[in-house]
This record gives structure tokens, C-alpha cells and sequence, in this order.
């Protein structure tokens, strides 16, 4: 899969990765009803008006990274694949 057809995967709820990456069990999901703890130590809810509150998720052997960008090399690559 291309970048495009990964998004589109991601939007209807799949773990997608790509298939040249290194570390095995690494993918990227949709994480939705995103909050955090602010520095007074209230939870507060994301809600932004053009994105909703949702961002993509890098899940990998270090844990979660929160609002994952891809990279040239990762949009303009079609080795995506969905994984379980």
C-alpha cells in the first residue's frame, strides 16, 4: 500500500506498518479521545476544532509516541501493510 491507502486503513480502525521497517510488533494506530495532564495537574480533554481529538500513535519497542509524524521517506514509500 501506498501512504494514502495506509491513512485510509488507519481511519477505519487497523494498525498499519511498513514492511522495510526494523523492529518487529512496531505499527501505527489511530488513537482517539486523546487527553493529558496539564502542569497543574488537570486532565484535560483535546477537542481542537479541525481535528477532532484523535492523532496517529507510533506503537514500538520503547512504548507509544503520541501524535507520530511520518517522515518524506514513510509518505513517499508503498511497502505499507495492515497488520494484526
Amino acid at each position: 500500500m501506498d501512504f494514502g491507502e495506509a491513512l485510509e486503513a488507519l481511519k477505519e480502525g487497523k494498525k498499519v506498518a511498513r514492511a522495510g521497517w526494523n523492529g518487529k510488533k512496531q505499527y501505527v494506530e489511530l488513537a482517539t479521545n486523546v487527553s493529558y495532564k496539564n502542569s497543574n495537574g488537570k486532565i484535560k480533554n483535546v477537542n481542537h476544532e479541525q481535528m477532532g481529538n484523535r492523532a496517529l500513535a507510533f506503537v514500538g519497542t520503547s512504548g507509544v509516541q503520541l501524535g507520530w509524524l511520518a517522515s518524506q521517506a514513510d509518505m513517499l514509500s508503498e511497502d505499507w501493510e495492515v497488520v494484526k
